[in-house]
């Protein structure tokens, strides 16, 4: 008699090992790993083995590979397709993610009907709603147009069936937790289902060139629930960041076969439903006042440059260990520029709390506003107010220098736009026509602006 095979899935992250572990050794997770039976284990198999396209196809000189231009159709949103990295490709495969009320049910049934209205063939797909629940959503959007159609269905195999009555060009899966297959036992949103749901979806949108988007729940630690090979899977990965509290929303690229990734989206949300931010420049700064414990900087989101403002608080502790908090800002690195100005300018800060917030939701993740962080730390420090017609750029190392960073031209272009003039920074850009370039080229010398 053959040996039964046993297989453990962990229900977290879907790690796969033959021996049951209380703690996974991929996520971390404690008592996550469950036993999957012969059935569940031949669709780890397929899904793991498969890829979309033949698997077949002999290997060839990559010289002799045939080039095949990508075609894209507008959404007719402008912040989606540049997070796309312009427009939706026929037969790709979205995953949108994002906390609860954030906006992804109403973006997508917005583009929907934008669609629609084009002539296409749309299909929505919703398993968390009823059909006039998404119809009154839709008499508040706009969106009430021929050819987009709802169909209210959490089974696998009555979403196929439906694709055969028609001839769709676009789909919208809300959400992939609650899709199920019959043809598995495991429960709705387990990791076996929602591994053979999205394989199949994707199959679908190679063999019949459709564009499917499908949105996923997170988890309290902010990233999409699921198995981790849900993301690998499809070919474009969209968060949205914020909360639903914030009238504006931001939509991140993290993934994209098809273009760049890490551009962003800038959405406002409105009675009428999520729409594209108009002048999203002077959203995240304040011209009109100059306060202590303000500096501008100029960040680069993928392609696009945004003017942020960063401020700070600094203020005496009466505490033994200082509060340091930062909000959209790195606090390791907020701890290493403290420690510099105490070391290089002999600031006390040691017996200070301080305080930095990003305007506008977004979180900081290049060097280049280092140098608005220590501007805006001095200027509260020392009480005294940076002008809103002056920024910086740069990145301060350890010893203590200010470097030089990418994309110098972009930033002063669009600095340029907004009415500023004065640029601080280490090195002077090719470009730097109606702005004053004031040259700094390490940490003592910022003091000469306070």
């Amino acid at each position: 008699m053959a040996k039964k095979k046993v297989l453990f899935e962990c229900q977290h992250c879907g790690f796969t090992t033959p021996k049951w572990m209380g703690k996974c050794t991929n996520c971390g997770s404690w008592d996550s790993l469950i036993e999957l039976n012969e059935q569940q284990q031949e669709v780890v198999k397929l899904t793991s083995s498969s890829a979309p396209g033949t698997s077949h196809d002999k290997a060839i000189e990559i010289t002799k590979v045939e080039e095949k231009s990508i075609t894209r159709y507008s959404s007719d949103d402008i912040e989606l397709d540049m997070v796309l990295g312009g427009g939706i490709v026929p037969g790709s495969l979205t995953l949108i993610g994002g906390s609860p009320g954030v906006g992804k049910s109403t973006l997508l049934l917005k583009i929907g009907a934008n669609l629609a209205k084009k002539n296409m063939h749309v299909l929505y797909v919703t398993g968390e709603e009823s059909q006039s629940q998404i119809k009154l959503r839709a008499n508040r959007l706009d969106a009430n147009v021929n050819n987009l159609y709802l169909q209210s269905e959490i089974r696998l195999e009555k979403v196929l069936a439906e694709l055969t009555e028609r001839d769709y060009q676009f789909i919208i899966i809300d959400s992939i937790q609650t899709l199920y297959s019959e043809a598995i036992s495991s429960a709705p949103g387990s990791v076996t289902q929602v591994r053979q749901i999205t394989f199949d979806l994707m199959r679908i949108a190679k063999e019949r060139n459709i564009a499917i988007f499908i949105i996923g729940h997170i988890t309290k630690e902010g990233s999409i629930a699921g198995p981790r090979v849900l993301e690998h899977m499809v070919d474009t990965v969209l968060y949205f960041e914020g909360d639903s509290s914030q009238e504006l929303r931001i939509l991140r690229g993290f993934k994209n076969r098809f273009g760049p990734t890490n551009e962003i989206g800038v959405f406002e949300m409105r009675a009428e439903g999520l729409v594209s931010a108009k002048d999203i420049s002077s959203r995240f700064f304040n011209k009109d006042k100059s306060q202590p414990g303000s500096a501008l900087t100029v960040v680069m989101e993928g392609s696009r440059p945004i003017i942020l403002e960063v401020q700070a608080l600094v203020s005496e502790s009466h505490a033994s260990n200082p509060k340091r908090q930062a909000t959209g800002y790195e606090n390791n690195r907020l701890n290493m520029l403290l420690a510099l100005l105490e070391r290089k300018l002999e600031i006390p800060l040691n017996s200070y709390d301080v305080f930095i917030n990003i305007t506008g939701g977004i979180k900081i993740e290049e060097t280049a506003a280092d140098l608005a962080i220590l501007a805006a730390i001095i200027s509260s420090f020392r009480e005294r107010a940076i002008s809103k017609e002056t920024i910086f750029i740069g990145e301060v190392s350890l010893v203590g220098d200010i470097r030089e960073v990418f994309q110098v031209d972009s930033r002063l272009k669009e600095a340029r736009l907004q009415g500023i003039t004065k640029v601080l920074l280490s090195k002077k850009p090719l470009d730097s026509q109606k702005m004053k370039c004031y040259l700094v080229d390490e940490v003592s010398k910022l003091l000469e602006w306070f």
